[in-house]
């Protein structure tokens, strides 16, 4: 990591916040798939771009939350768990440096857990987890796991619920799982899943999947059994909805639970697989 890094981190948070924490989590699947299929010279659209100081999640979409925390803030964004207005809405330049200095932290974060500590696990999901968590510490009031005094706050999936994200997980898990034992590449569902979530900056109630395909993914081609990427998909299917109702619920900013859920999964695939 150098000056010239830093400075493209820097970048690419202050454009995650003019456009959005969703969207550039999106640009991520549509860059990516771009990557795995089309030959672009000299530049390696999948780690450079895709997962590097432009698009990586651990730098944009981490400087998208951490942004909209802050307009939340000031009084700008009604809500600071927004992820899907682009803050140019607000021609602020604060947001935008806000966002900025969130992209070097993310920067950092990864460079700390991947080159200096070394931890066996996804570091681009940790650093978006870090990242959240800073976020609402500086900006928000509501503290890590939000109001926990709300007497019907829910912390696990329901008989149905739960019914349904096995289901879900265990169809996302399977055909992600087939195609990374098949081709060798663990991305490709995640790419494909966090494209999916264009649909949802529409408004449709699509399904967040990307925890489900990566997690699936990178424990089939670990193991090399699409049973095992399958079965994967399912506990992350269910981890993510617990994270998701234990970080989010009655929360004043974001703390992405499919970062969370890819954290700790890699963690124990990697230890175990």
């Amino acid at each position: 990591m150098d000056i010239f890094m830093i400075l493209a981190a820097f970048g690419g948070g202050a454009f995650a916040a003019a456009i959005g924490a969703l969207p550039a989590f999106i640009l991520v699947g549509i860059v990516g798939l771009t990557g795995l299929t089309v030959s672009t010279g000299p530049i390696n659209m999948v780690d450079g771009v895709a997962f590097g100081a432009f698009l990586g999640p651990h730098i944009s979409f981490a400087a998208g939350v951490g942004a909209a925390a802050f307009a939340h803030k000031i009084g700008e964004l009604e809500s600071g768990a927004d992820l899907l207005t682009p803050l140019n809405k607000f021609s602020n330049p604060l947001i935008l440096l806000v966002g900025g200095v969130f992209g070097v932290i993310g920067c950092v974060l990864n460079y700390l857990f991947l080159e200096i500590v070394h931890v066996p696990a996804d570091t681009g999901a940790l650093t978006v987890l870090v990242s959240g968590i800073i976020a609402r510490l500086v900006f928000g009031k509501s503290g890590i796991l939000g109001d926990i005094k709300i007497k019907e706050r829910k912390y696990c999936p329901n008989g149905k619920e739960i019914i349904y994200l096995i289901v879900l997980g265990l169809g996302a898990g399977l055909v992600s799982s087939y195609y990374a034992v098949t081709t060798g590449i663990a991305v490709l569902g995640f790419f494909i899943s966090a494209a999916t979530l264009i649909f949802a900056q529409m408004g449709f109630a699509v399904p967040v999947t990307h925890h489900i395909t990566l997690m699936a993914g990178l424990a089939g081609v670990t193991s090399g059994n699409i049973y095992i990427g399958a079965a994967f998909g399912i506990v992350a299917a269910i981890v993510g909805d617990i994270v998701g109702k234990t970080l989010n619920s009655h929360a004043d900013s974001h703390i992405d639970p499919p970062a969370t859920t890819n954290f700790l999964l890699s963690l124990i695939i990697t230890l175990l697989l």
